[in-house]
C-alpha cells in the first residue's frame, strides 16, 4: 500500500491546489493548478519537483498554470479524455475505469460529468483521498454548466459509494455558503447543525473546511441525499424520484 503525502495550497479567492508526493518513488503531482506563483513557493519550501499535473476538467481556474509548469519542470499533464481538446498541454488522456499511476501510488479515474461534459475525478484508494474538482464540494456540488441534472446526479451517485473514510479534496472553499443553503432546507437536521458549528468557527479564523469525509457528506450534504426520506420530507417531495429531488435541490441552490 502506497500513500501519498498531500499538501493544500490556497490560491485566488477560494481555490485549492493540491500537491501530492509519493515518497517511495519520489514522484510529485499537482492537482488543478489555477495559477503558478503560490504553488511554486510551496514546492520550493517542501523541496518537491513535480512530474505530473492532474486536471479534473478544462476550466481555466483548474488548468491556468498547466503550460507554465510544463515548461518549468518538464512535467507531464494528465486529464479527461472527453475534454482532451480543451486541456492545455495534455499528454495523457484518461477516462472512467482507467488507472493512473503517480509513481507507486495508483488512482482510479471516474467520469463524473455534469459541471462540465467530461469532468473526471481521481480516487487514490490507499490514501483515502478523492480529488473531485468541482463535481462534489463540502456540503455541495458544482453548478451544472455543460451537462444535465441527470448526469450530475449519476456522477454523485457513483462517488457516494466510496468508503466513509474517504477524504474529499474538492477545489473550492464554498463550504460556509453551502452550509447556509443546507440549513435553509433542513434547519432541524442535528448532524448538519453540529457540523455547522464547526464550520462557522473554522471560517471565523479563515481556516479551511476542506477536506471533509465522505461519511460527513453522506450525513449532511443535501446533494448526495436525494433518495433520503428525511430530505424528501423537508422538501415536500416524499416518495419522489431521486433525480427529481436532486433537480429541485440544485435549482434552489442556483437561486439561493
Amino acid at each position: 500500500m502506497t500513500r501519498v503525502e498531500i499538501h493544500q495550497v490556497p490560491v485566488l479567492n477560494d481555490n485549492y491546489v493540491y500537491l501530492l508526493n509519493d515518497h517511495a518513488s519520489s514522484t510529485c503531482g499537482i492537482v488543478d493548478p489555477a495559477v503558478a506563483g503560490p504553488v511554486i513557493e510551496a514546492l520550493d519550501r517542501l523541496g518537491w519537483k513535480p512530474s505530473w499535473v492532474l486536471n479534473t476538467h478544462h476550466h481555466g481556474d483548474h488548468t491556468g498554470a498547466n503550460l507554465e509548469f510544463k515548461q518549468r519542470y518538464n512535467c507531464q499533464i494528465v486529464g479527461p479524455r472527453a475534454e482532451a481538446d480543451n486541456i492545455p498541454g495534455l499528454d495523457l488522456a484518461v477516462g472512467d475505469g482507467d488507472t493512473f499511476s503517480l509513481g507507486d501510488a495508483e488512482a482510479t479515474v471516474f467520469d463524473v460529468p455534469g459541471h462540465t461534459s467530461g469532468h473526471i475525478a481521481f480516487w487514490f484508494k490507499d490514501s483515502d483521498a478523492l480529488f473531485c474538482g468541482d463535481a462534489l464540494f463540502a456540503l455541495g456540488c458544482g453548478r451544472v454548466f455543460e451537462g444535465t441534472y441527470e448526469q450530475m446526479w449519476r456522477s454523485l451517485d457513483k462517488l457516494r459509494v466510496l468508503p466513509g473514510e474517504t477524504q474529499i479534496y474538492c477545489a473550492h472553499e464554498y463550504t460556509e455558503a453551502n452550509l447556509r443553503f443546507a440549513l435553509d432546507i433542513e434547519p432541524n437536521n442535528a448532524a448538519l447543525n453540529s457540523r455547522g458549528d464547526i464550520i462557522f468557527e473554522a471560517r471565523k479564523s479563515s481556516k479551511p473546511t476542506v477536506p471533509s469525509s465522505m461519511a460527513d457528506e453522506l450525513a449532511t450534504n443535501p446533494f448526495l441525499r436525494a433518495d433520503d426520506p428525511v430530505l424528501q420530507e423537508a422538501l415536500g417531495m416524499m416518495g419522489a424520484d431521486p433525480l427529481a429531488v436532486f433537480s429541485e435541490v440544485r435549482t434552489r441552490k442556483d437561486n439561493f
